[in-house]
């Protein structure tokens, strides 16, 4: 059994497409091909997709890199043409009725095409805005978000149309064994009917059909019912929520409900749900390799404003209004190309055919030679018996028989539901872990998971809750524990008006969270929950969000991401001078002040003394199972368009303590890991001691544990690192 696997090798994950061909010739002898890869990429299809998409990215890549005479030739011809009057679009009355003042299709093209001939033909951004009859401060009105999905399209791709029931049956009925026993049944009555007469000689052939027409039935039940089970889950995979502005609030909605007009928010690791142009941000940065090929990533600003749906924000934040939707999109395109694709079976899966194809060749080698040896022996009987050359009705029958004989063989050697009954089960588990609100995307998944000897853990979100409150504040060197939901415990520590004044600044200069009202009027807080712990407790003490944004003009921002643990701002003051906020990890912000805030709010040097008496507060912090940042902020001179942001010369403000409790179970779920044998290790990059405590907590960390750094680990030369890897249990 081995060495006929040997050669149909097919790794678990980016399997080859010469490995899975080779799956597929396998498996033609003794299986239905078109059932068995249901659910599984089509090849063939799929070469022809990529083909597709390869065009598309290349007719892409043309429109936003090559700046040739032909296109320049067009652009002319474009301008001759508007120039003597004539629009290559005609708005229809349509449009006109529902009060907007752009067709869809030249709304669509201005980005699809690069045009920014277009764009600034149509009055530019504020000149879009208002042919869509949209307002970038109020957003779409949902009142109007059917009339805009009437006009302009509903933000969803053609997808590939369900196989119904009868197709399933269609398919059964394919299968090489079922047509062998169909055709031995059409035979078997016509010889039956003729030997025996009717109705007794139908009985035999009739019992065949009726077992061929309950496997089909059996088999198309199976298989449609697992079609349902697929779709129910990419359905539930689909459900992707993002941030817009409607009715002159954020809220959150789903990406297809996304109409034009929308005013959507992206942020780092977003996905552009459709077409759009650039309104506001801060260093915004798209990875367009999905479209066009091109891995070098854009910056989009104002001179370069237009977005691609598909792409992906790989830096930074902003602000797009939508153009188009759906299949206006390229994206939508690609999106019909790749419908006719799927999921290649599971390794498991492959493994269990392979078996399945051996074994089935096997019996069809026994069937083969059981036939030729109950039919040798037929007809050496009839030559001793010297009735070679007599054959009647009932010699013929016996060779029938004979035959069925071997498509019995056949029919019980090859194990053709092993491979379902796997599918199934995979599907089912699926479903079992969305039920426990575990996405699955891919049925592997659900295999690997069930064979897995070690899970790697985030903290934050994962095993604790996710709802960060500040728990202590170090300022003035003092330290100060939030008891409750009030501000007099800080207030009541003696710090000046200086003091509280620069920490409501460095709150609410450098933060990415805003303030909108729900449906009841009440102020909700947007933004990721350590921002919001922080931006809670500025308004804990009295801060004035609006008043703060009010009198300060931001000019630069550099958002937060994992390489620079630290978010940084540059702001102009009320009095035209130039500051400088910077929060973030402790050990990053604290190497970069040499200053620190006094009593009574003045800028003092920073002693050594110090900074160690700094370094205990928040190890102190870390050790209580704290997230722990810092805020510092530093006057600049010379104007904003000569600044850049700096790097060292701040002046520490606070350190705060944030607290994110253990998810009530975590330390129960650990347990039962453990006690199956399956390692637990935590992730994360939050303070080394933050960690270890929180590991400690969840049963994480352990005895002979080791927690260690992720800098520290990657010194390590390969012989040290596979030495230290079976203990470590937590990596920063």
């Amino acid at each position: 059994m081995d060495m006929s696997l040997k050669d149909f090798e097919v790794q678990s994950k980016n399997t080859s497409e010469d490995a899975l061909r080779k799956w597929r010739r396998a498996v033609t002898i003794v299986k239905n091909p078109r059932r068995r890869f249901r659910m599984v990429a089509d090849l063939a299809k799929r070469a022809a997709a990529e083909r597709k998409i390869r065009s598309i990215q290349e007719k892409i890549r043309i429109a936003l890199y090559v700046k040739r005479a032909a296109l320049q030739f067009l652009d002319a011809g474009a301008a001759a043409e508007n120039a003597s009057g004539q629009s290559e679009y005609k708005i229809s009355d349509e449009v006109k009725e529902a009060g907007f003042g752009i067709d869809p299709d030249e709304l669509a093209s201005i980005v699809r095409e690069h045009g920014m001939k277009g764009l600034k033909k149509n009055g530019g951004v504020d000149g879009i805005a208002e042919k869509v009859s949209v307002s970038f401060e109020e957003g779409v009105r949902t009142s109007d978000v059917s009339t805009r999905q009437k006009i302009y399209g509903c933000n969803r791709y053609t997808e590939k149309p369900p196989r119904s029931f009868l197709m399933f049956v269609w398919e059964a009925l394919q299968d090489l064994t079922l047509i062998i026993l169909m055709v031995c049944a059409l035979v078997s009555i016509g010889v039956g009917i003729a030997t025996e007469g009717w109705p007794k000689g139908m009985y035999d052939g009739l019992g065949i059909i009726l077992s061929v027409f309950l496997v089909v039935m059996v088999t198309a039940a199976s298989d449609y019912n697992q079609s349902l089970q697929f779709r129910d889950l990419d359905r539930e995979k689909k459900k992707i929520s993002i941030q817009v502005t409607r009715d002159g609030r954020k809220q959150e909605i789903s990406i297809y409900d996304l109409v034009v007009g929308d005013v959507v928010q992206l942020s780092i690791g977003d996905i552009v749900p459709a077409d759009g142009i650039y309104l506001s941000g801060y260093s915004l940065v798209i990875d367009e390799s999905s479209l066009s090929g091109e891995s070098e990533p854009v910056n989009v600003y104002e001179n370069k404003p237009l977005l691609l749906s598909g792409t992906k924000v790989q830096d930074g934040s902003g602000k797009m209004i939508v153009t188009a939707v759906g299949m206006r999109t390229e994206w939508g395109k690609l999106m019909e190309t790749l419908c006719e694709g799927g999921e290649d079976e599971t390794p498991l899966q492959v493994k269990l055919n392979g078996v399945a194809t051996v074994i089935g060749k096997i019996g069809l080698a026994f069937a083969v030679l059981t036939f030729l040896v109950l039919t040798v022996r037929f007809l050496v009987e009839k030559a001793l018996n010297k009735e070679f050359t007599d054959w009647s009705s009932s010699d013929a029958l016996t060779l029938l028989n004979y035959f069925a004989i071997a498509v019995t063989i056949i029919v019980v050697a090859v194990p053709e539901g092993l491979p379902l009954a796997v599918t199934l089960s995979l599907a089912f588990a699926m479903k079992k872990l969305m039920n426990e609100k575990a996405l699955v995307r891919h049925l592997s998944a659900c295999e690997t998971m069930g064979s897995a000897t070690c899970i790697c853990t985030d903290k934050t979100g994962t095993l604790t809750t996710n709802r960060m409150v500040v728990d202590k504040i170090w300022i003035c060197e003092k330290t100060e524990v939030i008891k409750s939901r009030h501000s007099e415990g800080i207030l009541e520590m003696g710090i000046s008006e200086g003091v509280l004044s620069l920490l409501f600044q460095v709150i609410f200069q450098n933060t990415a969270c805003e303030t909108s009202k729900d449906e009841n009027g009440n102020n909700k807080i947007l933004g990721t929950p350590t921002e919001k712990a922080l931006f809670e407790f500025g308004l804990l003490l009295g801060g004035d969000f609006d008043a703060q944004r009010k009198d300060f003009q931001i000019k630069k921002v550099e958002p937060f991401n994992s390489v620079r643990k630290k978010m940084s701002v540059l702001v102009a003051l009320p009095t035209g001078e130039l500051r400088a906020f910077c929060k973030g990890a402790s050990e990053i912000v604290l190497k970069m002040c040499d200053k620190i805030l006094d009593d009574s709010g003045k800028s003092v040097p920073l002693s050594e003394e110090q900074i160690l008496s700094i370094s205990d507060v928040i190890n102190g912090f870390a050790c209580e199972a704290l997230r722990t940042l810092c805020l510092a902020y530093k006057d600049l001179d010379g104007p904003a368009s000569e600044c850049s942001i700096p790097e060292f010369g701040y002046t520490l403000v606070t350190v705060v303590g944030i607290k994110d409790p253990v998810r009530p179970g975590v330390k129960d779920a650990v347990q039962t890991c453990l006690a199956a044998g399956i390692t637990v290790r935590m992730v994360t990059g939050d303070n080394i001691n933050t960690a270890k405590a929180i590991a400690k907590e969840c049963g994480i960390l352990t005895e002979g544990g080791v927690a260690i750094e992720g800098p520290e680990f990657r010194a390590m030369n390969p012989r040290q690192m596979g030495e230290i890897i079976p203990k470590i249990q937590v990596l920063e």
